[in-house]
């Protein structure tokens, strides 16, 4: 008699009878079942228990029992008997406990252990019997292939539907399936209308980053369709991201075809899926023209095509990828200091050279919002470059030397915690196998579970060991005095070959990639440098930004201030010589010129040389010869001769004189050519 089984010992523990539904439309629909199992209440009441120490554990009603990950219910009822208060275990069948065999066999081991017994709709069990426990395997096992006939069955439809194109999945937004099962497009208009929209700017700018703008800049919302919880079903209007376009157009669906197969979903230990996209060329059913769409399956490669061409540019591989040609020195290794994102290189000509410029755009690709920041290039490689040559100093790496003896003294405290985290998992695997090697190999039941349970602490064993060797490979770096020699010559050598103009930019990053992990930048007053050495060091620099190129073009005051001082006594081509004299020299390096000084005088209105000795009243050669009644051949011979005193102002040799007062030269006096000098001085009145 299965009443046999039931002793005081069992009477004197709890009995918890435990309800599930596999979903909730079964709950809604099978009542009958879910009466079945609350009656199951009486037989415990019929075996000697009383009502109020029988517990009912239905909160997993419309759950599977294909894992334990998510069953509260379950979760309790194994901890209750592991705890040993339950005397009796109820379930209308096996499957009702467990669709996984992992569970079932782990609740059968703990109601062995405490002498609890298992009671369903055929009897009760003692699962320390022997038959009783391998009838109570074999049930679980044939619980457990019941589900995966019912999955084949299922998927065997699914699959036959797809060969057709007939499966019903789930439409994306802008689709919707009609009462007679014909996916056709939304009739909201302002969906058809945003839609077309995307395929149209699209198709117009060819980048999915612009079509991404124009929502962004014209404030045009995007459909989206809420997929589960309280609001299923319902349509909102959200930002238009540049990942959802990129969604929308990788798509065939809005081509109108019928696609099965492009992702893959599997189960992840915990309970969670995981889901991962299959490449195009593994996808299983393809059947093009099946169902109206925004665009053709022409339209849709063309769109393929030239997305790919686009993402050449961006990618993982981006972020960091091999060192390349360009001279940017810190490519690959730039973080934004404001969003925390990688930054990218823009390459331009400044002084007939290639200057980088880091740039981060992020927030522009991802959002169609502006650039983040831009950062020159050129002073942030040349402080980074300065600090590499100071780290890379003898005295330097002495002292990097000392201190990493120090850490590693400090290391070896918490290695040995660490070990022994690794020999508890080592003795866990030993008993694990010493059990399983004393089981009956013909007892699969026991012996099963015993392999399972030391497969998991090998598996724990072997995640142990690669933590430890990962910790002290990393924080743990022992130098010997070889590499300690080689360590400090390279710091001799290493500014030779850094400087040598001979040595690629690649091999300068693949320099800099031994020593430094990433650099961070924030553009402010001052360009701020934050430095993450390999080991965890930091070090912080602060440069100036570079001067626009307005200002580096602009003479400097002084000179133009020079100049200013030198034009009362000097014409163009004269006080050009005298500032190159004074080793004076252009924004270009180069030497002052006659065009170069009439540049600046222009530009900063600066008096000529003839200007300001007309202000301080000389006079030409024909207002000479006009005041003193003579020629201008005249006035040219006796400023020759040094009767008249003249100053040049322009290149060509030309100057003006100084006036003298009338009288002063006596027309005739001494003919022409005079022996003795032809004028007197008037004496004044």
């Amino acid at each position: 008699m299965p009443e046999l089984k039931v002793t005081e010992q069992h009477l004197k523990h709890d009995a918890y009878l435990y309800i599930r539904q596999s979903t909730p439309r079964q709950v809604l629909e099978n009542t009958e079942s879910t009466q079945r199992q609350y009656a199951l209440r009486d037989r415990a009441v019929a075996l000697g228990w009383p009502l109020e120490r029988i517990h009912v554990l239905d909160c997993d009603l419309g759950k599977s029992g294909s894992q334990s990950g998510g069953r509260d219910g379950f979760q309790k009822l194994v901890s209750e008997v592991a705890l040993g208060k339950a005397g009796l275990v109820m379930g209308l069948e096996v499957s009702r406990l467990a669709r996984n065999s992992a569970d079932w066999h782990r609740l059968i081991e703990l109601c062995s252990l405490v002498g609890a017994l298992i009671l369903d709709e055929d009897g009760i069990y003692d699962p320390a019997n022997f038959n009783d426990r391998l009838l109570l395997g074999l049930k679980g096992t044939l619980s457990e292939a019941e589900l995966h006939f019912l999955k084949a069955r299922m998927r065997g439809g699914m699959i036959n539907k797809a060969r057709r194109g007939e499966l019903e999945m789930r439409p994306p937004v802008g689709l919707v399936y009609r009462d007679d099962g014909v996916l056709t497009l939304d009739p909201d208009a302002e969906v058809q209308a945003a839609m077309r929209l995307l395929f149209e700017t699209f198709d117009r700018t060819g980048s999915a980053m612009q079509t991404a703008k124009l929502f962004h800049e014209q404030g045009i919302r995007f459909p989206r369709r809420i997929r589960k919880g309280v609001n299923k079903g319902e349509l909102h209007w959200v930002q238009a991201a540049h990942s959802r376009i990129l969604q929308v157009l990788h798509n065939p669906r809005y081509a109108g075809a019928f696609v099965y197969g492009r992702v893959r979903t599997r189960l992840l230990p915990d309970g969670k899926h995981s889901t991962t996209k299959v490449p195009r060329s593994e996808w299983q059913f393809v059947i093009p023209n099946v169902h109206v769409g925004y665009i053709t399956c022409e339209q849709f490669e063309a769109n393929q095509k030239r997305l790919a061409e686009n993402a050449l540019g961006f990618g993982g591989a981006r972020k960091a990828g091999p060192a390349r040609e360009g001279p940017a020195l810190l490519q690959g290794r730039v973080i934004c200091g404001v969003c925390g994102e990688r930054m990218t290189i823009h390459y331009g000509m400044a002084y007939h050279q290639v200057a980088p410029t880091y740039v981060c755009q992020e927030a522009s690709i991802r959002r169609a919002e502006k650039v983040c920041q831009r950062v020159p290039g050129t002073v942030v490689d040349q402080a980074v470059s300065d600090l590499l040559l100071e780290l890379m100093q003898p005295l330097t790496l002495e002292v990097a030397l000392a201190v990493q003896q120090e850490v590693e003294a400090r290391i070896t405290e918490t290695d040995t915690l660490r070990r022994k985290h690794v020999e508890r998992a080592q003795y866990e695997a030993e008993l694990a196998r010493r059990r399983y090697m004393n089981v009956d190999p013909a007892n699969r039941l026991v012996a099963d579970s015993l392999e399972a349970e030391w497969n998991n602490k090998l598996r724990t064993l072997a995640e142990a060991q690669a933590q430890y060797e990962q910790q002290t490979q990393k924080q743990r770096r022992l130098i010997d005095s070889q590499t300690r020699e080689q360590l400090l010559s390279l710091a001799a050598d290493f500014p030779r070959i850094w400087n040598d103009p001979s040595v690629e930019p690649r091999e300068r990053k693949r320099i800099l990639r031994l020593l430094i992990e990433d650099v961070t930048l924030v553009n402010g007053e001052k360009i701020q440098i934050h430095v993450r050495l390999r080991g965890g060091a930091t070090r912080s620099l602060s440069v100036a930004k570079p001067l626009p190129i307005a200002k580096i073009r602009k003479t400097k005051p002084e000179v133009v201030a020079e100049i200013d001082k030198l034009l009362d006594q000097h014409c163009d081509r004269e006080l050009a010589q005298i500032l190159n004299q004074q080793d004076r020299r252009t924004w270009q390096n180069a030497p002052f010129n006659l065009k170069k000084i009439a540049h600046i005088r222009q530009a900063f209105n600066l008096q000529c040389r003839y200007n300001r000795l007309r202000a301080k009243g000389l006079l030409t050669a024909k207002e000479m010869s006009v005041q003193h009644g003579v020629t201008t051949t005249t006035i040219n011979l006796w400023a020759r001769e040094g009767r008249l005193r003249k100053h040049r102002y322009d290149n060509a040799r030309r100057c003006l004189y100084e006036p003298l007062a009338k009288g002063a030269i006596l027309k005739g006096h001494g003919g022409r050519r005079p022996q003795q000098p032809a004028f007197t001085v008037a004496q004044a009145e």
